[in-house]
């Protein structure tokens, strides 16, 4: 599957609410749309002004619906999903979060803390909306979708 539009992506990050995803606080299985946004909160604290990291880290939820079941293929699925929409930079960052790859990259190693936080972090991460015109900028700046080769 390939994301044609920030519309589509949005849909799909709202799928996430109520999907179970990694493992959470006590050994239950943390809410995806949750888990996204803390992710990606997260991430906009460290790094207000990196933008393609805070969306990675919003889109990286998105594996478990694209590819139910297959722990190991949902990162590259995640990341092919949102390549020609996002740009290489959020597809290389969103397949890299994986554990187990080589994390040398500092905004690799961010965004898997991140990840590990957002899971058991309990704050309130705002609403998805609120990351509409962030992933339209990102989009607006990478996106192969009707370019001419």
């Amino acid at each position: 599957m390939e994301l044609r539009s920030v519309e589509e992506l949005m849909d799909l990050l709202n799928a996430c609410r109520g999907a179970r995803g990694t493992p959470g606080p006590g050994g239950g299985r943390v809410d995806l749309h949750q888990h996204a946004l803390r992710t990606a909160a997260l991430l906009r604290r460290t790094r207000p002004a990196d933008k393609e990291l805070q969306v990675a880290g919003l889109v990286h939820a998105i594996g478990p619906l694209l590819r139910p079941g297959d722990g190991a293929a949902q990162a590259d699925r995640a990341a092919d999903a949102v390549r020609a929409l996002l740009g290489e930079r959020v597809f290389a960052l969103v397949r890299g979060h994986a554990p187990g790859g080589d994390a040398a990259d500092d905004d690799l190693l961010l965004l898997r803390q991140a990840d590990e936080e957002g899971r058991f972090a309990g704050f309130d991460a705002g609403v998805l909306e609120d990351w509409r015109t962030v992933l339209e900028l990102v989009a607006a700046q990478n996106s192969r979708l009707g370019a001419v080769d």
